[in-house]
């Protein structure tokens, strides 16, 4: 992603990164169960359980690794 107003390159929002991966685990999940297993629904239906899971808890796996892998958080410029 480019910057307009410093012309800058920024890395990808971690909210954005985050939902790359959870849909692309829950897309995965339901081609898999059509094509290969109808096992492969419940992988789907688990993700589906983490998010509903981490809305009250605050624990989301992908964030947990986005930090272990050193992705930092996006900080607020004071001019914006």
């Amino acid at each position: 992603m480019i910057n307009n107003n410093k012309k800058e390159v920024v890395m990808m929002d971690r909210t954005a990164i985050h939902d790359v991966v959870v849909g692309s685990v829950i897309t995965l999940g339901v081609i898999l169960g059509y094509f290969v297993s109808s096992t492969w629904f419940l992988l789907p239906g688990i993700v589906g359980v983490t998010i509903i899971q981490s809305a009250y808890t605050g624990f989301c796996p992908v964030y947990f690794t986005l930090d272990k892998l050193g992705i930092p958080t996006p900080q607020k410029s004071e001019d914006q």
